[in-house]
Order: structure tokens, then C-alpha cells, then sequence
């Protein structure tokens, strides 16, 4: 009597988890996704720069003395690489900001200027015009320090955030705040709140922690993202998403994904991306772990996303993803 008790309990057991594994699966297969239309968003880190060596990077190597041989003339993070992208196919363009000695912000990546520049210090030392005439082709190099193409040719390059925004009036942006100062959340807040709010709809602020929930707090409908609210809406969803709820972290935010953790998300990819759709959240995959701002960078580094993949798109030669896109 007891086993067949037993037997009854266990067979409802069974079937129990059979409908929910059934239910997990049509809930959160591409298979029975809505279709999605239009090409992928194509985001272009640094503008069209030159790429390096990712083998055996740090938080401090000097990613100028480990150029590959160039292939086009541009210089990252400068107004000509931002057109190049554009002209090349871009979507949104990828831009770094460090504060200068005058109050405004100067487009540039390191946190030093030794490495690029023919000058030592930070951008926080110089004014903006100072800034200006420095060589930020200095120190590039192919060839460990036989030849620098670029030497002499990025005097005046490096442009302040007001140029680039006023030379690319309809152009959008994802602007990257280099530190986790909230006094720079302050000032950038400050600086985007002077853009009409058209302007600010074409524009995404990450970065560290304290300076992105400074700037959340004072332009509330601004896209954002940091480590944090990257972790409030995934961890949740990847708990919880499987039965189709989208956390409200996950509302109006932008998300870069790694493509290793991407296959991990209920419903990638189609399924992942009409979700987040539906909360108006942008979504752009990064090649690798995501550590090291690794862009698809190659035809074949396309062939890694799901088939017909149509979400954003982290790259580092727009000119070579473009044409396989179109």
C-alpha cells in the first residue's frame, strides 16, 4: 500500500517537472520568438582606432607600443576616427572622457598621457587648450619603437566632449567616464543637462558605480549603465526570467553582455531581445569575458553570434563589420 503511495507521489512528481521543463522551454526558446526586423546596431569603441595585441594585457599596459601594422590613418577617440565610423556604418560611437584643469572634459582614454602623448601627467593637469597642442600620436608603435607612423601627426587631435557633440549634431553616442568619481558624475550631469532633451535621447552615459548613479539621479530618463546596474537587472533575471518577468532594474538601461555569459540568459537570443525591447533597453553584445572592451572585429568573429543575431554589436573596425552586416 505504502509503495504504491510512494509510486503515486513520485509520478506526480515527474510529471510536474515535465510540464515545467516544457513550459521553460516554450517560454524561453528563439524558436517561438516574435520575428525581429532590421540590421544589428553597430557600436564603434573609440571611433575607427587602431587595434592591438590583446594577449597578456593589464590594467596598465600601453596598448600604443602594441599597435598592429596600421591599416587605415586614424587615431582613436578623435573627431576624424568618429566620422570615419560613421561614415563606415556606425550606429553609435564610443568615446572616452577625463576632466581638464579648466572644467571641461577632454576625449581621451588613459589615465595617464605618457603612453599616447609626448607629454607626462594627467589630463586634470593641463587646460583644454594645452591639451590641445600635444602629440596624441606620439607614442604608437608596430614595430617595438623602430618606427612611429603616427609621431607628428595628432597635434591638435585631442577634442573636448563640446566638440565632438557640436560637430556631430544627430550623431549618438555612448560617452564612458574612466573613474569612479562622483565629482565627475557632477560635471558631466552638469554639462548634459545645457542639451536639449532630443539631444539627450541620443546619448548613453556608463562608467563607474557612483558617478553613473550621481548622473541617474540628476537626468533621470537618461540611459546609463555601470557594474551595478548591470548586476541589478541580470542577476535577478537570470533567477527569475525563465518565467518571462523582466525585473525593473532592467527598464530603460543599456546592457553589454559578454558573449561567454550571453548563451547563459533565459531566452537568447531572440527571445532575451524582444524582452528587453519591450522595456526599452538597449543591448550590445562584447567579444570574450567582456574584461577588456573585446570588440567582433573580424567576418569571422561574426560567425560567434547566433544566426540572424540583431542586437548591438561592440566592434573596434566598423570598416571591416559593416560591409558583412549589409
Amino acid at each position: 500500500m505504502e509503495d504504491t503511495k510512494l509510486k503515486k507521489k513520485l509520478k506526480r512528481w515527474l510529471i510536474f517537472l515535465l510540464l515545467l521543463s516544457l513550459f521553460i522551454f516554450l517560454n524561453n526558446s528563439s524558436i517561438f520568438a516574435k520575428d525581429r526586423k532590421g540590421d544589428p546596431l553597430l557600436l564603434a569603441h573609440r571611433g575607427l582606432g587602431q587595434t592591438f595585441s590583446m594577449e597578456g594585457i593589464q590594467g596598465d599596459t600601453c596598448t600604443a607600443e602594441r599597435i598592429f601594422k596600421p591599416e587605415h590613418p586614424y587615431i582613436e577617440n578623435t573627431i576624424p576616427s568618429m566620422e570615419a565610423a560613421f561614415e563606415n556604418g556606425a550606429d553609435v560611437v564610443e568615446l572616452d572622457v577625463k576632466p581638464t584643469k579648466d572644467g571641461q572634459f577632454a576625449v581621451f582614454h588613459d589615465w595617464t598621457l605618457e603612453c599616447r602623448t609626448n607629454a607626462e601627467g594627467t589630463t586634470k593637469d593641463f587646460t583644454m587648450a594645452e591639451l590641445k597642442q600635444l602629440d596624441i600620436g606620439y607614442g604608437y608603435t608596430a614595430d617595438n619603437g623602430k618606427t612611429y607612423p603616427f609621431r607628428g601627426k595628432g597635434v591638435g587631435l585631442m577634442p573636448s566632449l563640446d566638440e565632438v557633440l557640436d560637430h556631430f549634431p544627430e550623431g549618438a553616442f555612448l560617452i564612458h567616464i574612466k573613474s569612479d568619481d562622483p565629482e565627475e558624475g557632477i560635471q558631466l550631469a552638469n554639462a548634459l543637462t545645457k542639451l536639449p532633451e532630443k539631444r539627450l535621447s541620443q546619448i548613453t552615459v556608463y562608467g563607474g558605480d557612483q558617478p553613473i548613479a550621481t548622473i541617474k539621479e540628476e537626468i533621470p530618463f537618461l540611459r546609463v549603465m555601470s557594474k551595478a546596474t548591470l548586476k541589478s537587472c541580470l542577476l535577478p533575471y537570470m533567477a527569475v526570467g525563465w518565467t518571462g518577468y523582466i525585473p525593473s532594474a532592467c527598464k530603460k538601461t543599456q546592457l553589454h553582455i559578454p558573449e561567454k555569459i550571453a548563451p547563459w540568459l533565459w531566452g537568447w537570443s531572440e527571445k532575451f531581445l524582444n524582452r528587453m525591447d519591450s522595456v526599452d533597453t538597449r543591448v550590445i553584445v562584447v567579444a570574450g569575458d567582456g574584461g577588456w572592451s573585446e570588440g567582433f572585429d573580424t567576418p569571422a568573429d561574426l560567425k560567434r553570434l547566433p544566426a540572424n543575431f540583431s542586437g548591438g554589436i561592440w566592434t573596434n573596425r566598423i570598416d571591416k563589420i559593416a560591409p558583412q552586416i549589409e
